[in-house]
């Protein structure tokens, strides 16, 4: 994928497949509009050109919003857009005063001008430009106008309901991390360098590997013990994470840790990934180091069930 951080660094042939958006998720909805696009592209032996933005708006139209929260990194959004197969990745630099573009200007002088799509393909609900007017009625409107094609791709239905980013933020949020997964094709994780902790669980048997808290507005699930996958340097290893404040031991800040079985290595300084499969109960405060030692045991033949 070519990625081009200035959209008149964009060379258009003229046969390009076009969608616009934020992409936050990149779930199995996005995976069908990207679907679409190839299916288009190929018909035309053209290419398919996703156009995004940095930062992502919210982060310049709502900065102070207490639940500006994203379920991707940047980076992670554009690795699994690659992984995608999108040919071409135009990144727009977003401000207050390129909101101000109407939809209709935004189409013609960026899309239109600097892509020259055959075809732009959207998602059910999408909205762009100034106000969020811009929508399928839109497009269908001006495309004899600007000699464009469209297609509105329909929502993608896990388990009955439409798969949307919003969707699972709100399961993620509710610590539903496997629902979640179903709805984004992949299991949702957390990426940190492992850092000294206060060894606690080491000596009751169970010692965890501690990560710095992600960057500030990454998603993070709610508080609670969880089943999970650990990736550490390419391999996968079974564990158990939990994200909360540890009531037993210290009541303090938010930690993020894992208990990965069968392992003992010093990984201190590596970044590791931690892939949440199932989430396995509430944090407890327990009444002694014994009583949660117990709970632990009970929770690792739990998790050893579900990762199976």
């Amino acid at each position: 994928m070519k990625v081009y951080n200035c959209i008149k660094d964009f060379k258009s042939t003229g046969n390009t497949i076009v969608t616009i958006g934020t992409f936050d998720g990149v779930h199995l909805g996005h995976q069908a509009i990207f679907h679409k696009m190839k299916e288009e592209a190929e018909k035309i032996n053209g290419s398919t050109v996703l156009i995004t933005f940095s930062p992502h708006p919210r982060m310049v139209l709502q900065k102070d919003s207490q639940d500006l929260k994203f379920i991707n990194t940047y980076q992670k959004k554009l690795e699994r857009i690659e992984k995608s197969g999108i040919d071409h990745l135009v990144v727009i630099h977003f401000t207050k005063e390129f909101a101000n573009n109407s939809s209709e200007d935004f189409i013609a002088d960026y899309v239109v001008k600097y892509i020259r799509p055959q075809m732009v393909v959207i998602g059910y609900d999408h909205h762009f430009g100034k106000n969020r007017e811009g929508n399928i009625e839109l497009l269908e409107r001006i495309k004899d106008k600007y000699n464009f094609g469209v297609i509105q791709v329909p929502p993608y239905f896990v388990d009955e309901k439409p798969v949307s980013s919003t969707r699972i933020r709100k399961l993620l949020q509710k610590g539903n991390v496997r629902e979640a997964n179903k709805m984004l094709g992949y299991e949702y994780a957390l990426m940190g360098k492992v850092v000294r902790g206060n060894a606690i669980g080491r000596t009751i048997g169970f010692p965890t590997a501690n990560i710095e808290t992600p960057q500030e507005f990454k998603l993070i699930a709610a508080n609670g013990v969880y089943a999970c996958r650990t990736l550490i340097k390419g391999k996968l290893y079974k564990g158990m994470g939990n994200i909360g404040v540890r009531p037993t031991i210290d009541h303090g800040e938010l930690t993020i840790e894992i208990n990965i079985f069968d392992f003992n290595e010093d990984i201190y300084d590596e970044t590791i990934t931690i892939l949440f499969v199932d989430r396995l109960r509430d944090e407890k405060k327990f009444k002694s180091l014994d009583a949660l030692k117990e709970q632990l045991g009970k929770d690792r033949t739990h998790s050893i069930k579900l990762l199976t």
